[in-house]
């Protein structure tokens, strides 16, 4: 059984929730310079790189600043692979360096990054004005308001799954009913004959059969989809800890997403970029690291269970969504960096794909992938149309995904 509109409430409360964090958050941050959050930030560095001493992954840190432009700088920490795609002669020599292993993008502003240096610069101290504060009554406030209305937006989202869970249940259980009684009505109709209102035999006849022809038809439409599916996977991956606490960006893992019909699921040597040094995680110790490192000692791929899937007959590209129509992942994936173990959480049938396509505006005017709709772009350059949606595209006809 499906509760209607369930994913787009549930995205909205999500959304709600994070603004009211941020606003929290804002409210009560300190202005200024952001050098204890440089330290921060820096963490996720650590794993490939040193400040001082032998090489790691990365090469050592010590005089980046002196060796390197900062604009450039600020680029390549942002996302190094564009760099590198562009053709950049120093990127591209620091990539092959280095064994052309890619560094991950990273979602830092221009000043998070500036700060970074300046905490490389200095060799890892916090500047001392910052490095005794303490933070304010005010701001502990904030951030334990925070945590708390995040811990109930998680309890909510697991109480609304137990609901959806009891309701299939339950639709299960209504029909089994259904179906003994109205075998017990035509036994009756024309074995035992107990009862003699033969109106009575109709009226239950009608109403079983409209309740199993109801549920019939629900179930055939939900052929095929697996909303809340949430399996078990070989290794206990967090998406929280990996896209949310170290912001490693979707498509470092996920490296297909921008050219390929699938987004791809990474290899044991992608996980090793990082866990070649970090051995044991806070909250999995080393147990499930040592998994990873077994698969790679072994050349066993790990065996990961796919949690997104579409039916046979439905064809879906990744390269059109991500790359040409300029999709974020959450879009159909939710917010996985707040998931411990991920679950899909719409139900991705064909009326849900259809009303992304009639309300999504795609970026018609300077995207090269439309440049052959000639006729939409007269229309679009005369002002005939003001917005150009995925449905005027194409994005409802039957043969662009089921062919």
């Amino acid at each position: 059984m499906m509760i209607p509109n369930l994913p787009s409430s549930r995205r909205m409360k999500r959304v709600m929730s994070l603004f009211l964090i941020l606003g929290l958050a804002l409210l009560f941050k300190p202005l200024g310079a952001q050098t204890p959050e440089a330290e921060k930030n820096f963490q996720q560095c650590r794993a490939c790189h040193n400040l001082e001493g032998p090489k790691l992954i990365g090469p050592t840190l010590s005089g980046v600043n002196e060796r390197r432009a900062q604009d450039w700088l600020i680029r390549f920490i942002r996302n190094s692979q564009e760099v590198i795609q562009s053709g950049d002669p120093i990127a591209v020599k620091v990539y092959e360096e280095n064994n052309k292993i890619p560094m991950p993008p990273h979602n830092l502003t221009d000043e998070q990054i500036i700060d970074i240096l300046k905490y490389i610069k200095s060799g890892g101290k916090v500047d001392p004005q910052y490095a005794a504060a303490e933070p304010s009554a005010d701001q502990k406030a904030a951030e334990d308001l925070a945590l708390k209305i995040a811990a109930e937006q998680e309890a909510r989202e697991e109480k609304l799954a137990d609901i959806e869970r009891d309701a299939n249940r339950n639709f299960g259980t209504t029909f089994i009913i259904t179906i003994i009684i109205l075998l017990v009505v035509l036994i009756d109709l024309f074995v035992t004959r107990v009862i003699k209102a033969k109106f009575v035999h109709s009226t239950l006849i009608l109403v079983a059969l409209f309740i199993i022809g109801e549920i019939i038809y629900k179930e055939s439409a939900a052929v095929g989809r697996q909303q809340y599916y949430q399996p078990d996977q070989p290794v206990w991956f967090s998406h929280k800890v990996h896209a949310g606490q170290n912001q490693i960006d979707c498509k470092y893992c996920h490296t297909a997403a921008d050219y390929s019909k699938s987004a791809g699921i990474p290899s044991v040597n992608v996980c090793m970029n990082c866990h070649n040094l970090v051995r044991e995680g806070k909250v999995t110790g080393t147990e499930e690291i040592a998994k990873i490192h077994k698969a790679w000692e072994s050349g066993e791929p790990i065996q990961w269970v796919r949690v997104h899937n579409l039916p046979d007959h439905v064809f879906f590209s990744h390269a059109q969504h991500v790359k040409s129509g300029k999709l974020d992942c959450a879009e159909c994936h939710g917010e996985v960096e707040t998931m411990n173990q991920i679950i899909q959480v719409n139900d991705l049938s064909m009326g849900w794909c259809l009303q992304c396509h009639r309300k999504t505006e795609v970026q018609f005017a300077d995207n090269k992938f439309f440049m052959a709709y000639e006729k939409m772009h007269e229309k679009f350059s005369n002002g005939e149309v003001k917005k150009v949606t995925a449905d005027m595209l194409g994005g409802a006809d039957c043969m662009k995904c089921h062919y």
